[in-house]
């Protein structure tokens, strides 16, 4: 399975690494980490212009950087948020487990695509897991907006590398539509696709100064509801 996973990553921010500043107690940089090998796979099987693919995967893993560094409390909300939904799974007598997984294999086996691990949990489980989506939804749709809007002027041909991209992140058989769906691919890309629409219609109706409320504390982040509708986060953070 992690090697599975290994071979598709190209690159990962992680915030849980950064060290609280000495001088300030506030946490660091974290760590931005682009996977060389798989960027090289990929920008070859996309048959893209080298420079600007690598430059384009790390504007996307920059701008994860920015959100963390704007919003300081948001990686310790994120890690306490998982916490508790990953102790109360483990603690749950009723927790299928490994099933979780095996449910995934099979629906993707028999074609049933709405499959996934949140059809096992307990209703709570599911209120939790979805405020974590919520959250991924906007920090991936967002970095993907982010990515896109630095145009041609940067990344000369940024939408080459975007239609093929997304052609590739389809992906083809069922052998891939089977590990797409153990690994969570399929659902990555809604929280890509339903993230930057919540994003592109949040900054039309109240612009960029409006959208950056999402970072101004965990009240304004927007519900797995809001995400679906954004009007209805508009109506609540900005009246």
């Amino acid at each position: 399975m992690l090697s599975l996973v290994s071979s598709r990553v190209l690159g990962q921010f992680d915030p849980f690494s950064a060290r609280p500043d000495t001088g300030t107690g506030r946490p660091g940089p974290g760590t931005l980490l682009l996977v060389a090998p798989n960027v090289l796979r990929m920008e070859r099987a996309l048959d893209v212009v080298p420079q600007d693919f690598r430059l384009w995967v790390a504007l996307h893993e920059q701008t994860h950087a920015a959100q963390f560094a704007t919003a300081p409390w948001l990686a310790a909300h994120l890690r306490d948020r998982a916490t508790a939904l990953l102790t109360d799974l483990v603690a749950d007598d009723d927790s299928p487990g490994a099933r979780a997984v095996l449910a995934r294999v099979g629906g993707a086996l028999t074609g049933n695509g709405s499959v996934g691990v949140d059809a096992v949990l307990s209703p709570p489980q599911r209120e939790s897991f979805d405020e974590l989506s919520a959250i991924m939804a906007l920090l991936e749709g967002h970095a993907d907006v982010m990515m896109d809007a630095v145009g041609p002027d940067v990344v000369p041909t940024v939408r080459t590398i975007r239609e093929r991209f997304d052609k590739r992140r389809q992906g083809t058989g069922r052998w891939d539509a089977v590990v797409r769906t153990v690994l969570g691919v399929d659902q990555k890309m809604a929280q890509y696709r339903d993230g930057a629409v919540f994003v592109r219609s949040v900054t039309r109706s109240v612009g960029t100064s409006g959208l950056n409320a999402v970072w101004s504390g965990p009240d304004a982040l927007p519900s797995a509801r809001e995400i679906a509708d954004p009007r209805a986060w508009v109506r609540r953070v900005h009246g």
